[in-house]
């Protein structure tokens, strides 16, 4: 499941033609359209033949019949990187989480270390950066929080190059 993302998860059946209650866990509603595909935790690859976001009712091929369809109730759905790439559009400045992991944070020239996760609050999402072994010889924290935050912290992000360029980043790792 390395390459795949949770998107949402199957409630109860409702009327008699296979419609199941969906649960979205993502940002990107626009992905659950006709002729959509997912995997399922249980590994059973799915097809939307129908979706009503009004209602979030959910209808698969081959699964238009209530008996059919019980059968995948409270099972999650899940996407692939690159099928999420394809079907979800980010606005400027966004990017998927899984491709800022592996990111080398960078201030000044200085590699400070690699987003290690992404961690979603209120407030603000945040990437936890393991700290470069160079500056944990120093002495400063092995893991640091930086805010997620555009022209506060984050200058620029290079996914092609796997860089994020930031400033104000060492104060938060020498207080850490």
């Amino acid at each position: 499941m390395n390459d795949k993302i949770y998107v949402a998860k199957l409630g109860k059946a409702v009327g008699l033609k296979g419609h199941l209650r969906l649960f979205i866990d993502s940002d990107f509603p626009e992905q659950f359209k006709k002729g959509s595909e997912f995997i399922t935790n249980k590994k059973t690859s799915l097809v939307i033949k129908e979706y009503n976001s009004n209602r979030e009712l959910v209808q698969f091929e081959n699964y238009e019949d209530v008996e059919l369809a019980k059968k995948l109730t409270n099972q999650e759905l899940y996407s692939t990187f690159e099928q999420t790439r394809q079907n979800c559009k980010l606005e400027e400045n966004e990017h998927f989480w899984f491709d800022l992991m592996d990111c080398k944070i960078v201030e000044n020239g200085l590699e400070l270390g690699v987003v290690v996760e992404v961690h979603r609050y209120p407030s603000s999402d945040y990437l936890e950066i393991k700290t470069s072994d160079e500056l944990v010889k120093k002495e400063l924290p092995k893991t640091f929080l930086l805010p997620h935050l555009f022209d506060k912290y984050i200058l620029n992000v290079d996914i092609k190059n796997k860089i994020i360029n930031v400033q104000e980043a060492f104060v938060i790792l020498e207080n850490s």
